[in-house]
C-alpha cells in the first residue's frame, strides 16, 4: 500500500498502538493467513492450523471479500487492534503485527518494502492455492490440520 499517508518506514521505531488507521491497515500483508480455521487442543491449549479458510476470504486475493461488514457477517471474526496483539495466540509467526510487536521488524518480502502487493504471493507466504473454503468442508476437521501457517518465513 502507498499513499500520502504511508511514509516508507512509518512502522520503525513506533508502537503499535501509535499508528493511525491507515498505517495499522497498511501493515496487513495480505497473506489470508489469520481468516484460517484453527483448532485448540483443550488440554493443552496448543493451537492448530487447517487449510480452510473463512467463507469470506477471497482465495486468489487472499483479502476479505466483505472486510467493511465482515463483523456483522462472521460474528467470530476478531478486529484486531495493538492491544490485542500481545493476546492473540493464533496470529502466524509471518505476521507483520506480531513479528512487529515482538520487535522483529517486517519480513524482506512484506509488500511495504517491496512496493508490491504480489511479494507476499511469490515468496509463498499466503494461503493462495492451499485453501478450502469453509462451505465445502466436511465434519473431519483434524485432517485438514497443515504446518505451514507455522513457519516463520517463505515455504
Amino acid at each position: 500500500m502507498t499513499g500520502a499517508w504511508c511514509r516508507p518506514g512509518f512502522w520503525e521505531g513506533r508502537p503499535l498502538a501509535d499508528l493511525d488507521a491507515h498505517e495499522w491497515e497498511a501493515l496487513c500483508d495480505g497473506c489470508g493467513r489469520c481468516c484460517l480455521h484453527k483448532l485448540q487442543d483443550e488440554d493443552t491449549d496448543e493451537i492448530y492450523y487447517t487449510d480452510v479458510a473463512c467463507r469470506l476470504l477471497d482465495p486468489l486475493t487472499c483479502r476479505c471479500s466483505h472486510y467493511e461488514d465482515r463483523l456483522s457477517q462472521v460474528p467470530d471474526c476478531v478486529r484486531l487492534s495493538p492491544d490485542e496483539v500481545s493476546q492473540v495466540a493464533w496470529l502466524p509467526p509471518t505476521c507483520a503485527y506480531r513479528r512487529l510487536h515482538e520487535g522483529r521488524g517486517l519480513p524482506s518480502w512484506h509488500p511495504l518494502l517491496t512496493h508490491d502487493p504480489e511479494s507476499v504471493h511469490r515468496a509463498g507466504v499466503s494461503v493462495r492455492g492451499r485453501i478450502l473454503c469453509e462451505q465445502k468442508m466436511g465434519d473431519d476437521w483434524e485432517s485438514r490440520i497443515v504446518l505451514w501457517p507455522c513457519r516463520d518465513g517463505p515455504d
